[in-house]
């Protein structure tokens, strides 16, 4: 029987600069563009592209919608259950 609820989204945490940054968004229209953007990202962690980068650390990834104009710069946890978001640019 398949399941009557959709995949499970990756849940979404953000860095102390990424926290600042979201403080400082007054405008309900980059509001809601910033949340349609971490909508995507929790559906599909893969969604971004990978920043190259060295392997000691996490990957990190930047999802750019340019219809809202956001960009996200982020990185998944190892079991890919939470997305950790870094730079936030709405």
């Amino acid at each position: 029987m398949p399941s009557v609820h959709g995949p499970r989204r990756a849940r979404i945490v953000f860095s102390d600069s990424a926290a600042k940054q979201l403080e400082n968004i007054s405008s309900e229209a980059e509001l809601h563009a910033l949340d349609r953007a971490l909508v995507v990202v929790s559906v599909d962690p893969d969604v971004g592209e990978p920043i190259p980068g060295d392997a000691a650390g996490p990957q990190l990834r930047q999802y750019a919608d340019e219809v809202e104009r956001v960009r996200l710069l982020y990185w998944v946890s190892a079991l890919r259950t939470v997305v950790v978001v870094a730079y936030i640019e709405v």
